[in-house]
C-alpha cells in the first residue's frame, strides 16, 4: 500500500471535509478518466473510493437514532445531555450531505473520554467477570506468583452475508512463536484446505467453496510471559530487522521524530528508552474505539495528535517511536481470550540484547494507569490469555487475495471474497476449553 503516500487532489479533499460525498465520488471518477494520472495516483483514487464507503458505513446513526442509542446504553441519559455533549465536541460525528451522522461506537467513547459516564454505561456482565479474572491473576503475578501455562481449544466460524457462486475464505490460525507452542489442528468445516506455514507473518487456514459457513477448531499451549530485566546488563542492539519505516503507518514523520526525541531525551539505554515511550503512551493516550483501520492514512500520527486510539493504534505508535529511537519493534496480535470470552486484540514487541524480544501491551497498561504495579506489568510481561495469529502487520496472506481486504493490517476475524470482489462476513469466536497445565 505504498500508494497511500500519494495525496488525493485538493478539490476531492475539500469536498470530503464538507461532507459532499456524492460529489466526491463523481470527482474521483473524473480523475480516474484522466489519462495524465500515474499508476500510483490511480491506485490511490481507487483506494479512496473504498475508504469513503467504509467511512460512511462507520457512521450509521442519524441524529435521532444516535440520541435513542445513547439513552438506551447510558442510565438516565437525557436529550439535554446529548446536545450539551454535542456542543462541547464530545460526540463523534461527520457531516454527510449536510446532515450529521454519528459513529457506531460513539456512546462507549463518551465513557472512555469522560469518567463520569463510565459508571452510568450499561455493563456487559461477562466482560466484567473477565476483567475481574484477569486483574486477580495480575495481582498474583505481580506479588511473585509463578507463571502458568495453559492448553487452549478454540473455534472460529465465519458466515458469509453476501450471495455469490464461489468463495475464498481465510481464517486466523495460531502461530508457534515465543510464548506459543504445540499448535494442533482439531477440525475444519471443509475437507480440503490450505494451512499456511508457521513462518508466514499472518498465518491463516484457507478454504474455497460454495457454502456460506466455514470454521476451524484448533488447540495450542501458551505461557504467561514473565521477564526480569536488569537495565545494567542491557547491551547495544545487534538486530538489523524491524528498525525501518513501513509505510503507510510506520513513518518517521517530523512530529513523531520530535516527540520521540523529547520523550527519550538524555537516555541511552535501549530498554529504558522503550520504557519511557511505554510510560508516555500509557499515561497520555486514552483508549477509544476507532473506525476500520483501512480508513486512516497514518495511524501513529493520528494517535500522537489526538491522544486516543484502540489497542492496535497504541501498539503502532509504540512501534514507530521505538524504531525512531533505534529500538527494534514489531507487531503481535490475535485474540485476548480467557475461560469466559474471546475478542480481537493487538500489542507490540520490542527487542533488547541479551534478553531478546519482550512484550508491551499499551492499551492494557493504559487501562490500569491508576494502579502503577499493574500498569508497569505490561511493559516486558504479558498475561497468558492470548491467541497469536500475526507477527507483523500489512502482510499478504498465502494464498494472496485478489482484492483489498476489509482489514489490511492483520487478520483476527477472517476475510472472504468472491470471484467479483470482497464479501461481508459475520465472525464468531468460541471458547471450547481453557485448562491450566
Amino acid at each position: 500500500m505504498d500508494f497511500i503516500v500519494c495525496k488525493i487532489p485538493e478539490e476531492i479533499e475539500r469536498e470530503e471535509k464538507l461532507g459532499n460525498f456524492c460529489l466526491v465520488l463523481r470527482l474521483i471518477d473524473r480523475w480516474l478518466a484522466d489519462e495524465r494520472i500515474t499508476e500510483m495516483q490511480r491506485k490511490r483514487l481507487m483506494y479512496e473510493k473504498n475508504r469513503i464507503n467504509r467511512i460512511l458505513e462507520s457512521y450509521p446513526f442519524d441524529e435521532e437514532t444516535a440520541l435513542k442509542k445513547a439513552m438506551e446504553l447510558i442510565d438516565s441519559f437525557s436529550r439535554e445531555e446529548f446536545y450539551h455533549l454535542l456542543s462541547e465536541g464530545y460526540l463523534d460525528y461527520i457531516v454527510v450531505e449536510g446532515k450529521r451522522r454519528f459513529e457506531g461506537h460513539f456512546v462507549h467513547n463518551i465513557a472512555f473520554t469522560l469518567p463520569s459516564y463510565r459508571e452510568r454505561l450499561k455493563k456487559d456482565p461477562v466482560a466484567q467477570k473477565a476483567r475481574e479474572l484477569l486483574d486477580k491473576r495480575l495481582e498474583e503475578l505481580t506479588q511473585g506468583g509463578p507463571p502458568k501455562r495453559y492448553r487452549v481449544r478454540a473455534k472460529i466460524t465465519v458466515t458469509i452475508k453476501d450471495d455469490a457462486d464461489h468463495f475464498r475464505v481465510w481464517l486466523p490460525f495460531p502461530k508457534e512463536e515465543l510464548q506459543v507452542c504445540d499448535v494442533k489442528l482439531v477440525s475444519t468445516s471443509h475437507r480440503d484446505y490450505f494451512l499456511a506455514d508457521n513462518k508466514v507473518s499472518q498465518r491463516t487456514i484457507y478454504f474455497e467453496g460454495k457454502e456460506k459457513e466455514y470454521f476451524v477448531e484448533f488447540e495450542y499451549t501458551i505461557n504467561e510471559w514473565i521477564n526480569k530485566v536488569d537495565p545494567k546488563k542491557v547491551e547495544e542492539n545487534d538486530l538489523d530487522e524491524f528498525l525501518g519505516e513501513q509505510p503507510p503507518h510506520v513513518v518517521f514523520t517530523p512530529y513523531l521524530k520530535l516527540l520521540t526525541n523529547q520523550v527519550v531525551a538524555g537516555e541511552n539505554n535501549p530498554y529504558l528508552k522503550a520504557k519511557r515511550i511505554f510510560d508516555w503512551i500509557t499515561k497520555h493516550v486514552k483508549y477509544s474505539y476507532v473506525r476500520p483501520y483501512a480508513t486512516y492514512e497514518n495511524i501513529p500520527q493520528y494517535v500522537a495528535e489526538n491522544l486516543k486510539g484502540d489497542c492496535g493504534f497504541q501498539a503502532l505508535l509504540f512501534i514507530t517511536m521505538c524504531r525512531i529511537a533505534g529500538i527494534p519493534a514489531r507487531w503481535q496480535s490475535g485474540w485476548y481470550r480467557n475461560p469466559l470470552m474471546a475478542t480481537p486484540h493487538d500489542w507490540a514487541l520490542f527487542y533488547v540484547k541479551p534478553y531478546g524480544w519482550l512484550p508491551a501491551d499499551l492499551s492494557f497498561g493504559g487501562a490500569r494507569r491508576e494502579n502503577e504495579k499493574l500498569r508497569s506489568f505490561y511493559f516486558g510481561n504479558l498475561d497468558g490469555f492470548r491467541m497469536v495469529a500475526n507477527s507483523d502487520f500489512m502482510k499478504d496472506f498465502e494464498p494472496k487475495p485478489n482484492f483489498l481486504r476489509f482489514d489490511p493490517t492483520d487478520n483476527q476475524l477472517g476475510e472472504a471474497e468472491s470471484l467479483s470482489g470482497k464479501v461481508k462476513i459475520e465472525s464468531k469466536i468460541e471458547v471450547i476449553s481453557f485448562e491450566e497445565i
